[in-house]
């Protein structure tokens, strides 16, 4: 919803540019053509200016607005199949406004109607809607009618049709007719969505570190790091607490820290990001390094950064008072590494093919350092606390081997949108949907402890938590076999919405 919003917007600021006209970028034209006596092809054709695209028939939920064709019911009209869309300047190809692969039309699109006619009179007519968007904005093209009458002896022939929006946008109060707000209320709802854009990036950051806290590498280190600035011996108990709550900051500082070179990146350029996330070799690239990431998770080696650079960082914690805290902080963020990288991995990833600039990655980053280091704030207030934390044991590993599985199954993500963009063919959606059952079956048959891999201590029993989750994946394997189903109406796959943006479009198949 808030994205039809937003294109509402930039559709009234293209209006304004443009001399209080409605800009048409496209041009549609609507033929016959005969194929025997009774049966007849109605032709549409779309002729696009330069940079701008119409969009195919078959969109994800959430994307764009397709192309879509209407009929008035007649009687002696008889359609056969339904709408086929040439393949012809077709691309299937991430869109910087609606941040999804898409597939859609450049320069020239044609659709085309198969019909007959049962008796020695009737018509056809109806009308189509379409959506044309550039890198930049997007533009709700008017109704396009069409209207046919048919004669055994005159055969098919095309009457006046005229589009159903020729209106000029001159005053507020046609705006606010036409588009239900006014653009003072429009330029606030803008607003509105860009931060809560931030805000949604901020909590998936923050959530990620929840995940990363639940991993080995992190959640030993809570009771012995809060224990080391709580009960040494040459400080008081509130001098304890308050370098405690320091470190958290600090770990938080940390992660900010990260996102910084990107934004000087984003000053040089502003569409490099953009230009990054669309580039197949980086979607590639991606692709193999989530694989590292997967069985890295799976236990097969161990992720490490450079040992001299956790050297270093522990001699600056020698320094003591405020630097030091600061390179304690910094030698958690190298020593976890093997842990936190594939989600910060993920995160970053997931931040640039979003095109969302350095400042979603900043949010990201944000949340991230947030939740990674308030418990180590909260426990030194507030001690006892800690004794309701879970000890560590076998259940660590098992959290990252189901973070193992998900890296898996996002590595093929980036793996289709390259394939999306050269048309290589190895993950249409059937492909896809195939891998997806396989990975989530496997994560279902670990939880239930019939696969094991390199760490896994011995299951006596399997606990009601590690049994719930099992259900819950096994629920979501079911889902994603549901996404076989065929949709009569467009004769494709039926949309999977909670795989909107992940997955090829159905049409892609």
């Amino acid at each position: 919803m808030l994205k039809r919003i937003a294109l509402f917007i930039t559709f009234f600021i293209g209006v304004w540019t443009v001399n209080a006209q409605i800009f048409e970028p496209v041009d549609w034209e609507v033929t016959s053509k005969k194929i025997d006596e009774s049966t007849f092809e109605i032709v549409f054709t779309a002729t696009m200016e330069d940079g701008w695209a119409v969009y195919s028939q078959f969109v994800e939920e959430g994307g764009p607005i397709p192309t879509t064709f209407e009929f008035e019911e007649v009687e002696n009209l008889e359609f056969i199949d339904g709408v086929i869309e040439s393949e012809e300047n077709k691309v299937t190809k991430l869109d910087p406004v609606f941040e999804m692969i898409v597939p859609k039309f450049f320069d020239k699109a044609t659709f085309t109607q198969k019909i007959k006619f049962t008796g020695d009179t009737g018509s056809i007519k109806g009308y189509l809607t379409y959506m044309t968007c550039n890198d930049e904005r997007c533009v709700l093209g008017p109704d396009v009618n069409y209207a046919f009458n048919y004669t055994k002896e005159e055969g098919l022939v095309a009457v006046d049709a005229t589009s159903t929006l020729d209106t000029v946008i001159e005053s507020d109060s046609v705006e606010k007719e036409l588009y239900g707000m006014s653009p003072d209320e429009m330029t606030t709802i803008t607003t509105k969505v860009e931060n809560k854009s931030l805000w949604y990036i901020f909590g998936l950051g923050f959530l990620g570190g929840l995940v990363a806290l639940l991993t080995p590498c992190v959640f030993p280190m809570i009771p012995l790091t809060v224990s080391f600035f709580t009960k040494k011996g040459d400080q008081s108990r509130g001098s304890g607490i308050s370098k405690a709550i320091l470190y958290g900051f600090f770990i938080f500082a940390v992660y900010l820290i990260l996102s910084v070179p990107f934004h000087l990146l984003d000053s040089v350029n502003p569409d490099i990001l953009n230009e990054i996330s669309t580039n197949v070799w980086l979607n590639i690239a991606f692709f193999v390094i989530f694989l590292v990431f997967a069985f890295s998770f799976f236990g097969y080696y161990e992720l490490t950064l450079p040992s001299s650079w956790t050297e270093r960082t522990t001699q600056g914690e020698n320094v003591g008072g405020i630097i030091g805290v600061f390179f304690m902080a910094l030698t958690l963020a190298l020593v976890s590494f093997s842990c936190t990288g594939p989600i910060l991995g993920s995160l970053l990833a997931g931040s640039l093919t979003a095109d969302g600039g350095a400042m979603q990655l900043t949010a990201g980053m944000g949340g991230f350092g947030l939740a990674l280091g308030l418990p180590f704030a909260v426990f030194a207030m507030f001690p006892n606390m800690m004794s309701a934390l879970p000890k560590s044991g076998g259940w660590l590993n098992t959290v990252k081997v189901v973070l193992g599985f998900l890296e898996l199954a996002l590595a093929l993500k980036f793996l289709s949108n390259a394939d999306l963009v050269k048309h290589w063919g190895l993950l249409k959606i059937e492909v896809f949907l195939g891998l997806w059952i396989i990975i989530f079956a496997g994560l279902v048959l670990y939880l239930f402890g019939k696969i094991k891999f390199p760490h896994d201590s011995p299951i006596k029993k399997l606990s009601f938590s590690r049994i719930s989750f099992a259900v819950l994946f096994l629920a979501f394997t079911i889902y994603l076999a549901s996404g076989f189903r065929i949709n009569k109406e467009t004769n494709t796959f039926t949309p999977l919405t909670l795989l909107s943006g992940l997955a090829p479009p159905v049409g892609y198949s």
